[in-house]
């Protein structure tokens, strides 16, 4: 814990001499984000960091392996589809990220399954991407081509809810995929050819 609150020190030390303009603006103003990223909650891949953001410019939803599921408005518990709906319909972002990364536990827990102590929620959460991996050649780099269809699976989901897929049409919101290299620092964007290295 003291590691942190040393976290914090230098934070209103350093930081908050040049940055508390910026924040008093957001206190007084709130949030107006034009992003909204679906982030792994994997501590090596900090969106703010990835896309150099500073507090206030994107709203950030994590998850394991950065999954989005279908719409299902029921009386279940459904994090993901909260921040969703909130970020589209109340923040009226103009943008969707989805940010997938390599070596992804989740992803792995996909194809090899969850390890022994992580059944309870981790399995069933990836459980929902196995139509990813459907049709998944064997050949090759298995989880990176894992990777990289898992943010295709969630940018499909995405068009599931009917007020994402509204604006998508109304030309009002964009969607979009990208996977980071941890490694190599690289962000390659994910379209119909496959992957684009950001340059």
């Amino acid at each position: 814990m003291e590691r942190l609150l040393e976290g914090y020190r230098r934070f209103r030390q350093d930081i908050w001499p040049t940055e508390h303009a910026r924040y008093e603006a957001l206190a007084k103003w709130g949030q107006q984000p034009e992003t909204l990223v679906i982030a792994c909650s994997d501590s090596r891949v900090d969106p703010q960091t990835v896309f150099g953001a500073v507090p206030g410019e994107i709203f950030v939803i994590r998850n394991v392996a950065a999954l989005v599921p279908t719409w299902q408005p029921d009386a279940g518990y459904h994090g993901t589809s909260a921040a969703l709906e909130f970020g589209v319909r109340v923040l009226k972002v103009s943008r969707i990220v989805v940010l997938g990364h390599a070596q992804c536990g989740g992803v792995r827990a996909m194809v090899e399954g969850a390890p022994d102590e992580a059944r309870d929620f981790v399995q069933p959460w990836v459980d929902m991407a196995k139509p990813a991996l459907r049709d998944l050649p064997q050949d090759g780099d298995v989880l990176t081509r894992a990777e990289t269809e898992v943010v295709r699976l969630s940018l499909n989901n995405l068009m599931s809810f009917p007020w994402i897929a509204d604006a998508v049409g109304a030309g009002t919101l964009e969607l979009h995929g990208f996977r980071f290299d941890i490694e190599t620092g690289v962000l390659a964007q994910i379209d119909d050819k496959g992957l684009r290295a950001v340059i």
